[in-house]
């Protein structure tokens, strides 16, 4: 009999305000944060998570790069994903949304640049020329490109900076570098453009900060060659702006209405600079003086009268600098100013804690030096540091995390923290009898009883001259036991007293009763305490047990390479397993002290492992990030679990068993739950087996030396282009290209029964064809009650659209030829006209050089080209009546306003068109 067993997967991730992996938007309001795999929106003013990065123009759809390079659209108000792009090997290090929304540019650590259509869910093109991981992104709206068709969108150039030195300008209508700008001599991590796009600002490695002029003519004329033949530059270099840091400039950001702009240094301050008007007098007193022939400088001036060069110390001012509290990752702020006398500036600090400061706006008055205020912090719901020790009250609803500074107590229900207390630098921990107080052990060898109930500190006991490693309750409910690196364990009664202050509560008290002194040449680490036996873990990476009435020596455990970090006995004291830095989990018998297995369990450092309750099944965690469920017995892995995003170092199973909890270095406390769903450890191998399998192939169909599709094979490699276009195999492309397969396969052999059948018919007697029976249909079409021709569709719509390009790249040609079919007979029919132009155009281009030399495609092309001219003639004709009648309807509400305003007395035509012209602009109000 197949044994089975429990499946257990994650339910809860909580004890995360923010990840320092990426930035952070903000609204004024809402603060848009990463939250490693989640991304959490934060009320900052309440501090209270409102659901689940670059912000849309369309308001709240977002845009969020992930570390598997695929970039995902969210509607921040329905909480869902509105698509998924997969075309980066690597993971994503910046976006850009173009002013209309509707281009999304992306760029990676693989180098490259891909640009995508929103509105499609399709990648236009890849651009390749950075040499190392892109930093930065922006599109420069104002300037359309000579070469872009009035009917396309504007926005036709792109600026990207890079780790390898380069700033580059791309022409988005060609496809192309146009320019590559030598920044810095170390890597350039920021650039920033003022809202005229007519000034860019770059930051480096080296602390400092450099100015570039945008020409407007180079942009709009288009880069042509001179009568000399050399090409116009369209970014020029004006000077250096020296900052007050010398550490990498991280951000620059130019406030979109405010004449601000801020730049965020690799440590814990944001300078804020003024941006100064009075260059436009300087400017025209130098004008003046150019024609009276008075300039002091003649090299200021240029032939047209301007100057050339404007002083960065004049145009931006200091204003001040804000600190925070801990390390800045990113910083954010609204669009507009709530108020005239101040702005808000939004910080995610990298020890887990957001936090809103507000700026003073700039006055004429010298009395008062600007300082920055704080306005709001959310740092409770999580630990500054790593999460070291976890402890589960008896029961199951409380949860004590500990970290170097402060004890947070969990409502394991509601997964919200109750209590935040300061300790010290917490090592290990434990609930005392009656789940009222918590004990943690620290590594300056103190033992600090905490009351949960009042939230008070009761007492610090030095109960050691090194770190406490471990801290158990006896089995007896009576004692603590603790080990430290002092080569001490000492025994410690729990005493309950009565307060003095004549009340009904009792405190609790810790008195030290027995004393084992090891051998002094090894020092003590963790130690763990079931029924009669105590075992005791040596820095000579061997485990002693003693028993533990007596503190007799027992049996001496021997095998690991390297210090065991953990271990646990089992309930019916007949195995003990210890995990090791040495990567290797062992599991010893406690009646002889043989080590019945030896297993590698993880790929870095076993920090720990803990049976479950009334069994041999046990866990474990590593530095490795996995979660880990084994078969004591049988000493199978049951189940791996992978979710956090840093090493673990903490793990509590809870006593009902139903349960684990685990701490990381990522910050976050995770909770796997058993689920009601069997576990069969053949269909897991399976399943692992497949997917490495797919991840495989997938990596195989990626390489960029192979050709795409039936290209010729000796052409050159696609990887030689500046251009590309945006492919990337994944497991969903690989599925959604065999449903396609399957679903040709189905229809074609459904149709090849009905012309087998009506073939038979021919020549045949009215008796002899009521003799014969028609062929059955299809189970699946006859469940659907679909054409074959209908499934097909069905099945290819079902494709997302970002992914379809990818999944008809795993057709054979054979499937190819067989879509093509359906391609002409949805044409004639019109289902579905732009996803059947969408899959034409690309196969044509895909399998050209196959086509072309197949006579045989010549019968299907040729009236699938007449079908599919007349099906979208007929639809722009559509289009056209309807923009007609937009149109119409657009001059008749004007029409009615300008009589409305006719109506009124004292206004003539030219005041009403005015006052109409005055209607259509926006204007900004401050709330």
């Amino acid at each position: 009999m197949v044994q089975t067993y429990s499946k257990h997967g994650p339910t809860q991730a909580f004890g995360l305000v923010c990840s320092p992996s990426s930035n952070s938007v903000y609204d004024g309001k809402f603060a848009y944060v990463p939250a490693l795999e989640d991304v959490l929106v934060w009320d900052v003013k309440t501090g209270k998570m409102v659901t689940c990065i670059e912000r849309s123009p369309k308001g709240d759809a977002f845009a969020v790069g992930y570390a598997d390079g695929s970039i995902r659209l969210w509607d921040a108000a329905s909480r869902s994903v509105l698509a998924t792009f997969n075309g980066h090997k690597r993971a994503v290090t910046a976006l850009a949304f173009d002013d209309a929304g509707v281009r999304l540019a992306s760029g990676s650590q693989d180098t490259n640049i891909i640009l995508w259509d929103v509105i499609g869910e399709a990648g236009l093109f890849r651009l390749r020329g950075h040499r190392d991981q892109i930093t930065n992104i922006r599109f420069l709206s104002k300037y359309p490109s000579s070469t872009a068709s009035t009917s396309t969108i504007t926005t036709t150039w792109l600026v990207s900076s890079s780790k390898d030195t380069f700033v580059k300008l791309w022409d988005l209508s060609t496809q192309h570098c146009v320019q590559t700008i030598v920044a810095h001599r170390a890597e350039v991590w920021s650039f920033g453009l003022n809202p005229a796009q007519d000034l860019l600002l770059s930051g480096s490695n080296e602390g400092e900060l450099k100015a570039w002029k945008i020409e407007p003519g180079a942009l709009v004329n288009g880069i042509k060659e001179s009568e000399n033949g050399e090409l116009p530059k369209a970014i020029h270099p004006v000077s250096t702006l020296p900052l007050a840091s010398t550490h990498r400039v991280s951000q620059i950001t130019f406030h979109a209405t405010l004449p601000y702009f801020f730049v965020q240094s690799n440590d814990r301050s944001v300078e804020v600079f003024r941006i100064r008007k009075k260059h436009a007098r300087r400017k025209k007193r130098a004008d003046a003086k150019a024609a009276t022939g008075k300039a002091e400088n003649a090299n200021a001036v240029a032939d047209d009268g301007h100057i050339e060069k404007v002083e960065l110390a004049d145009l931006f001012v200091p204003y001040l600098v804000v600190r925070t509290t801990g390390k800045i990752k990113s910083f954010a702020f609204p669009e507009e100013a709530r108020t005239k006398d101040a702005f808000q500036l939004f910080f995610a600090l990298s020890n887990n804690a957001i936090e809103v400061y507000n700026v003073p706006t700039y006055t004429k008055s010298k009395e008062n030096t600007p300082e920055a205020t704080r306005l709001y912090s959310l740092d409770l719901p999580g630990h500054r540091t790593d999460v070291r020790t976890l402890a589960l009250s008896s029961d199951d609803t409380l949860l004590a995390s500990a970290s170097n500074g402060s004890l947070k107590i969990w409502n394991m229900r509601t997964t919200s923290c109750i209590r935040t207390l300061e300790c010290g630098h917490s090592v290990c921990s434990t609930f005392l009898p009656g789940d009222q107080y918590v004990v943690i052990g620290t590594k300056t060898g103190e033992m600090q009883i905490f009351d949960l109930s009042s939230s008070t500190l009761v007492e610090t006991i030095k109960a050691h001259i090194a770190t406490v490693w471990s801290v158990h309750t006896r089995p007896d409910q009576q004692a603590l036991v603790t080990g430290s690196a002092d080569k001490d364990i000492k025994f410690w009664n729990i005493e309950w007293r009565q307060l003095e202050n004549g009340s009904k509560r009792r405190t609790v008290s810790l008195v030290h009763t027995q004393h084992l002194e090891n051998d002094r040449r090894h020092l003590v680490c963790p130690l763990q305490s079931q029924r009669k036996l105590l075992a005791v873990a040596l820095l000579d990476s061997t485990v002693k047990v003693f028993y533990q009435d007596t503190l007799k020596f027992f049996l001496s455990l021997y095998g690991h390479k390297l210090p065991v970090l953990s271990m646990d006995i089992s309930h019916d004291s007949k195995l003990i397993v210890t995990s090791s830095a040495d990567k290797n989990v062992k599991i010893w018998g406690l009646d002889f002290g043989d080590c019945h297995k030896s297993i590698f369990a993880h790929d870095e450092s076993v920090m720990q492992v803990a049976f479950e309750k009334k069994s041999h099944y046990f866990w474990t965690v590593g530095k490795d990030r996995l979660l880990k469920y084994w078969d004591g017995d049988k000493f199978e892995n049951i189940q791996k679990l992978d979710g956090h995003h840093g090493e673990i170092w903490a793990l509590a199973v809870s006593t009902s068993a139903n349960f684990v909890v685990t701490g990381s270095h990522d910050k976050s406390i995770r909770i796997w739950e058993k689920l009601d769903e069997p576990l069969f450890l053949e269909e897991e191998r399976e399943r692992d087996l497949e997917q490495l399998y797919e991840s495989g192939l997938a990596d195989t169909l990626n390489r960029e030396d192979l050709p795409i599709g039936s290209g010729d094979p000796t052409s050159e490699a696609p990887a030689q282009a500046e251009t590309t276009d945006v492919t990337k195999q994944t497991t969903e492309t690989l599925m959604a290209g065999e449903r396609i397969s399957e679903a040709l396969e189905l229809a074609d052999t459904e149709i090849e029964i009905h012309q087998t059948y009506e073939r038979a018919k021919e020549g045949l007697s009215e008796a002899q064809l009521a003799a014969i029976q028609p062929p059955p249909q299809n189970p699946i079409l006859a469940a659907h009650g679909l054409e074959p021709d209908a499934w097909v569709l069905r099945v290819v719509e079902g494709v997302q659209s970002a992914a379809l390009h990818d999944a008809l790249l795993v057709l054979p040609f054979g499937r190819v030829m067989s879509l093509m079919i359906y391609l002409n007979l949805w044409a004639k029919k019109e289902w579905n006209i732009p996803l059947v132009s969408r899959i034409l155009f690309f196969l044509l281009k895909t399998h050209h050089h196959q086509i072309v030399a197949n006579r045989i495609m010549r019968t299907t092309l040729i009236p699938l080209r007449g079908h599919l001219r007349a099906a979208l003639f007929r639809q722009k004709s559509a289009i056209n009546y309807n923009l007609a009648a937009l149109q119409f309807i657009r001059r008749h509400n004007d029409a009615q306003r300008t009589a409305q305003f006719y109506e009124e007395t004292g206004l003539d035509e030219e005041k009403t068109l005015a006052k109409i012209a005055e209607g259509k602009k926006r204007k900004r109000v401050n709330v």
